[in-house]
């Protein structure tokens, strides 16, 4: 029961050195915050791109849709970077 005794702080430190290294050598970043506003930022930076291509101007609508596009971009980047 002493040799019990002396062994198991020892048992035991050595489980928690075990569980903890995985925590401290994790390999992938991080996720980073806030996906959806990111995804929509580049939803929005690929209809951008849709917009300026298009062969037509969607009814005379093109130029306010890319000038909206525009200021969405700008805020939601905004809101990111006042995030951090």
């Amino acid at each position: 029961m002493k040799k019990l005794l002396t062994i198991f702080p020892w048992a035991a430190l050595l489980a928690l050195g075990v569980i903890s290294v995985p925590r401290l050598a994790r390999t992938t970043p991080p996720p980073e915050g806030h996906p959806h506003i990111r995804a929509a930022v580049q939803e929005l930076r690929e209809a951008r791109r849709e917009l300026e291509s298009a062969a037509h101007d969607f009814c005379g609508h093109r130029k306010d849709a890319l000038h909206d596009v525009d200021k969405s971009l700008e805020q939601l980047e905004k809101a990111l970077e006042c995030n951090k």
